[in-house]
């Protein structure tokens, strides 16, 4: 039976949401595209045509809010994230970053002090790019109404040649900038007080510098070398995968020996019973790249300090379409399923 209400699950990035987005949001919405990349594409972000300025590039719209808890943890604030990851978005999508708008809701009783530090990390953050933060709104709420600062963030880009989550091609190969499942065990981490006997910080991070330099290799046939990309926020690397894989009406075969982890990450959660593969992340990007053509790009992203551990995890495969294949080190083969939900709430 479904349900009448809205629940947690509805917000967490897997099945549940996903059938909220396609059964509620999209039914309803009569106009959802100007460019070539529209609100039923489910992309990261999406397109507006520039018709009237006689250019062949279009602008890339994304937007994300953020209702973490803490808003403060290890390293960094829920102001960095909500900065990078709108960057992100942007990036994933091909697009150079021009600009981000910024909305705060924050309740009755919030430290000044916490507060501007928040808005500092968030200018620091785009700094990193080179990004100005030029709107936004500021509204207040009663400490009974809301639990924690809520930040929204929006973003604005341009691109020639916009990147999509549903370009690979069987022979690609299946790339990460780095490990896999450190945001979401960070945090987790910190809110319940768990001590792992080594520290363990969110990866949240802006990467427009990361890739921009992959966004100008060609083939000697003129063809982009990245052919998709996602950033893997909530439902991890599995939910990311499987979206790739079913627009992409392609199978992905990963080996699980070569996904790189960071040892406490991949401890705690043998301890908590979690999937590592469904962790959200916040400073990495899954990159499609051209077979024959992953070396040149593992070599360029190793020159940037948040990828030096990019490495191949797998490649796109002619067989087992729309579904995320993982084999072990012993040969053994499973599914990577769609998480029903996000095992770690309120992390991004």
């Amino acid at each position: 039976m479904k349900s009448e209400t809205i629940s947690l699950e509805h917000g967490a990035g897997g099945e549940v949401m996903q059938a909220l987005i396609g059964e509620i949001i999209l039914k309803n919405f009569r106009n959802k595209s100007a460019g070539s990349i529209g609100l039923e594409s489910l992309d990261d972000g999406s397109t507006v045509r520039l018709e009237n300025f006689n250019s062949a590039s279009e602008l890339v719209l994304t937007t994300d809010s953020h209702v973490i808890t803490p808003a403060f943890f290890p390293d960094t604030n829920i102001g960095r994230l909500a900065v990078a990851g709108t960057i992100n978005d942007l990036t994933v999508m091909g697009a150079r970053p021009l600009a981000l708008t910024c909305a705060i809701i924050v309740p009755e009783g919030f430290s000044l002090k916490e507060f501007e530090e928040i808005i500092k990390t968030m200018d620091e953050t785009a700094a990193e790019v080179g990004v100005p933060i030029i709107t936004g709104d500021t509204k207040t709420m009663e400490k009974t109404a809301l639990d924690s600062i809520i930040l929204n963030t929006a973003g604005l880009g341009i691109t020639d040649n916009p990147i999509r989550d549903s370009g690979l091609k069987s022979g690609d190969k299946i790339l990460v900038t780095g490990t896999i499942g450190d945001h979401g065990i960070s945090l987790m981490a910190h809110r319940e007080g768990f001590d792992f006997d080594t520290e363990l910080v969110s990866d949240s991070a802006p990467l427009w510098k990361l890739i921009e330099p992959l966004l100008k290799l060609r083939t000697p046939q003129g063809e982009p070398v990245i052919t998709a990309m996602k950033d893997p926020t909530r439902g991890g690397l599995a939910n990311s995968l499987n979206e790739m894989a079913a627009k992409s009406r392609a199978g992905i075969l990963i080996e699980e020996d070569w996904i790189p982890f960071n040892p406490a990450v991949s401890a705690a959660c043998e301890m908590l019973g979690l999937d590592p593969l469904e962790v959200a992340n916040e400073g990495k990007a899954i990159i499609g790249v051209k077979s024959g053509f992953e070396e040149e790009v593992i070599s360029i992203l190793r020159q940037h300090p948040y990828g030096r551990n990019a490495t191949v995890i797998g490649e796109v495969t002619a067989d087992n379409k729309g579904e995320v294949i993982l084999r072990n080190r012993f040969g053994g083969m499973r599914y990577v399923d769609v998480p029903a939900g996000d095992p770690i709430p309120r992390v991004c």
